[in-house]
């Protein structure tokens, strides 16, 4: 694979950054992903870490040094991420789990798959078009669509979420992909702290004519005096496709043809926040978490025949 990333996260008028970003690689596929910790819940950076770093543990076991099913993966993943929030806080006799939104891209072959939980988005820009996005697990977002069919009243805060990592319900988890990626393609992943003061015109006006190191960074400066003195966590991962096949290697970014099959890279750390967290993911819960899922998959199959 050859593609180059670019990532920035700043705190912005809050007192701490509760986003998370981070990206990992085999030589033939990726894993670009970010959280964003939930205020009016405890330990926000907990949980998008947390989230993050149950992510990148199963990537690591289960990349060899591909996916046999990317979908499936995210899916799967992300309700782990779930159940160790729900297992930390357990552990901790909090009152209250912490919160995390995740989105979530894997780039396999010249194929894109995402998948996201909440409101952090994914844009999927081609040229100078915005090609795809996800769409917010938010009342406001729900009640701009169904609008479209039938008349609704009133307004919806867009903060207020209907599904998120470490609720008490299950996480719903939209998922998309194969999509084919062109050279050139460029994928953002974002918290709601950059595209709720930057329009989506402006996000992929800048993606369109910069690079994704000069785009990056100006989008995140203009959330940033955009959202003033009390501006959220603004985080932002973006990604250029240059391809799958072997080539020259690119003058800057990453190239991963050289790699062996059991390398893995990782810019995910590995520790929550030192001796306050699990050290190690709990294993058999992930395998609980995968099974539950398995057998959800079967029922749904049984039932549609």
């Amino acid at each position: 694979m050859r593609f180059t990333v670019y990532q920035v996260s700043r705190k912005g008028g809050r007192e701490k950054n509760e986003d998370r970003i981070g990206y990992c690689y085999t030589r033939d596929s990726g894993l670009f992903a970010l959280a964003d910790g939930m205020g009016g819940h405890p330990e926000g950076e907990v949980a998008s870490q947390l989230a993050l770093q149950t992510i990148a543990a199963l990537f690591q076991r289960d990349s060899k040094p591909t996916l046999a099913d990317p979908l499936k993966f995210l899916q799967e993943a992300i309700v782990a991420g779930h159940h160790q929030l729900l297992r930390y806080a357990t552990q901790k006799a909090l009152i209250d789990t912490p919160r995390t939104t995740m989105v979530a891209c894997l780039l396999q072959g010249n194929f894109a798959y995402w998948a996201h939980c909440g409101d952090s988005r994914l844009y999927l820009v081609r040229g100078e078009k915005m090609v795809a996005r996800t769409r917010d697990h938010s009342y406001s977002e729900l009640h701009h669509t169904l609008n479209h069919v039938v008349p609704l009243n009133g307004k919806f805060n867009r903060n207020v979420l209907f599904t998120c990592l470490g609720s008490p319900g299950k996480p719903v988890i939209d998922t998309i992909g194969p999509v084919r990626l062109r050279p050139g393609d460029k994928l953002l992943l974002c918290s709601d702290g950059l595209w709720g003061t930057v329009s989506d015109a402006v996000i992929v006006d800048l993606l369109g004519k910069k690079t994704i190191e000069q785009a990056v960074p100006e989008l995140v400066e203009q959330a940033l005096r955009n959202g003033g003195a009390k501006c959220d966590n603004v985080s932002a991962l973006a990604v250029e496709w240059e391809g799958s096949e072997d080539s020259e290697p690119l003058q800057a970014g990453v190239t991963t043809n050289s790699l062996g099959d059991e390398v893995f890279a990782s810019t995910i750390q590995a520790s929550v926040r030192g001796n306050d967290a699990p050290e190690e993911l709990d294993e058999a819960e992930i395998e609980r978490s995968i099974k539950e899922i398995n057998e959800a998959i079967k029922r749904s199959s049984l039932k549609k025949s």
